[in-house]
């Protein structure tokens, strides 16, 4: 049975006003958005809040790490932040596990969902050229410190960090996602509303590794024109067979709106299909 949760939404302005939501709508889980500040590190290490909030709901977290987290930035001051952040985050992860053996299943490790930096390009008359495709040795050497680190931090924990797609991975990413790949702290998250609102271009990857896909962010979109976090039922993808796919790989599915109204059309959908 795949378990439907929400994400962080930027009408509910405190963590209480989306436990409320996510009860009232019968889904399983929050995912908790680092991008907000009411979900900065330090508020994450405040977990008997959020331990609290959830008890009383029935309900557990993932935990969407910053959008902009860039653990390869060529600054290592800045890399360490990063570095950093997820290991803060990965022991506060450790403390809410037992949410999700209380009420979730402890077949599905907890989530930690990432996304890839594309770093910065510079722009030549004739192309654009990726820093770290130029410079693609410094670049995976940051992911072999990055990865070692986290298998050190996660240790024997239930938990592990998903690589999310968002407008296309470039080649010098899906060599770096290949190499965490080999690590068992880490797996894949198939976003299918990015995925369609770009032309499916991430499709043929995502299906070459699907036996590591662990997490689903599941929106509606279109190509043309190009959207995506729409309410399920408003675009264009095969819904059904995306959830068949999440099924077979025991992945829980986030409901990926981005307003109140969207998310309770998509709970409707999902209920009278």
């Amino acid at each position: 049975m795949i378990h439907f949760g929400m994400p962080t939404l930027i009408e509910n302005r405190t963590l209480e006003d989306n436990v409320k939501l996510c009860q009232s709508l019968g889904l399983r889980f929050i995912e908790l958005n680092m991008n907000f500040p009411e979900y900065q590190t330090e508020r994450l290490e405040q977990t008997d809040h959020l331990i609290r909030a959830a008890e009383n709901a029935g309900i557990y977290y993932t935990i969407h790490l910053d959008e902009n987290l860039n653990i390869a930035d060529f600054n290592p001051l800045v890399a360490q932040a990063y570095l950093e952040t997820v290991r803060r985050t990965i022991e506060a992860a450790k403390k809410l596990l037992p949410l999700r053996e209380r009420f979730g299943n402890d077949s599905r490790p907890l989530i930690l969902n990432m996304h890839m930096n594309h770093g910065i390009h510079i722009t030549l008359p004739d192309r654009k050229v990726q820093m770290y495709d130029r410079d693609f040795d410094t670049y995976m050497a940051s992911f072999a410190v990055f990865r070692d680190r986290c298998e050190e931090w996660i240790a024997d924990s239930d938990v592990m960090i998903s690589v999310e797609n968002t407008d296309g991975f470039r080649g010098y990413e899906k060599k770096a996602i290949e190499y965490l790949l080999e690590s068992p702290k880490f797996g894949l998250t198939w976003d299918i509303g990015h995925s369609k609102a770009t032309g499916e271009k991430d499709v043929p990857f995502i299906r070459e590794h699907a036996d590591q896909l662990i997490h689903f962010h599941i929106h509606d979109g279109s190509e043309e024109p190009p959207k995506n976090h729409l309410a399920l039922g408003d675009g264009e993808i095969d819904i059904e067979e995306r959830l068949r796919l999440a099924k077979s790989r025991n992945a829980r599915c986030v409901l990926e709106t981005k307003t109140v109204e969207a998310l309770q059309k998509s709970v409707k959908w999902l209920r009278s299909s």
